[in-house]
């Protein structure tokens, strides 16, 4: 009796240890934990180990990060940048040269420094953008730094040319250029009068023309279609089809 009793107990204390094993991560603290290096801890995500703040992982190790002067460790304490005014140059933070009419902007990249409206970057120094007549500053880190006034285009580079509108035509909603009213179409510089033809109409853009439903286009001219026995207009509404039980030939529906 005492015999049995005795090999109950181990079985249940060897399974025991069997589900303790077995346990997702437990596993892994009876191996692992003695292979975790100095200044980590296990990991938050599930399944190994990652480093505290202030260190980083390096050859399997966990080695302190070293923050030059004017710098400061990133919000997850796994590297370092430098403060505002300074840009990162290998293991410094180095102080950015501000030329005149500047200003120190945030983005990582670049020189760290943009230049004020009116000035463009050229090199190391921000030099005055000249704006022609009939044109406006804009600020932007790219293109020329200005542009013309609505009814004007830019030319050359440095001119702003008035838009030369014609008869029946309208400046763009850009304001640099026109289109043509609706039943004018643009040809050159002038909007010359679309013309319909009988039995057409202006389409949906209004510099052009169709033809009425049963009726085909031919030339600049609206034909009327003629239907054969046995058939009917088309999904378009410009062409015919054959009937069921018939096959178009030529101009005709013959049976099948």
């Amino acid at each position: 009796m005492n015999s049995r009793i005795k090999t109950a107990r181990g079985l249940r204390t060897c399974l025991a240890w069997v589900f303790v094993i077995a346990i997702p991560g437990s596993a892994w603290c009876a191996t692992g934990a003695a292979a975790m290096p100095e200044h980590a801890r296990a990991s938050r995500f599930g399944g190994g180990w990652e480093c505290v703040r202030g260190f980083r992982e390096h050859e399997h190790e966990c080695v302190h990060i070293v923050v030059p002067p004017n710098g400061y460790l990133n919000s997850f304490g796994s590297d370092w940048q430098c403060n505002r005014g300074y840009s990162k140059h290998e293991q410094e933070c180095v102080q950015i040269k501000l030329p005149e009419n500047a200003y120190i902007d945030d983005s990582e990249s670049g020189s760290g420094w943009s230049c004020n409206a009116g000035f463009r970057q050229t090199g190391d120094h921000c030099a005055a953008i000249t704006v022609p007549a009939n044109g406006y500053s804009v600020d932007s880190s790219y293109g020329r730094g200005w542009e013309c006034n609505r009814g004007f285009h830019a030319v050359g580079g440095n001119t702003c040319v008035a838009v030369s509108v014609p008869s029946h035509g309208f400046l763009e909603r850009g304001g640099d250029d026109w289109k043509c009213e609706r039943g004018f179409l643009k040809l050159g510089q002038t909007c010359m009068t679309v013309a319909v033809p009988a039995n057409g109409y202006l389409d949906s853009d209004g510099h052009s023309w169709k033809c009425e439903r049963g009726f085909k286009q031919k030339d600049s001219s609206c034909i009327e279609l003629k239907l054969p026995t046995n058939a009917y207009l088309a999904y378009s509404g410009h062409d015919w089809t054959c009937g069921d039980g018939f096959v178009r030939h030529d101009e005709s529906c013959v049976a099948e």
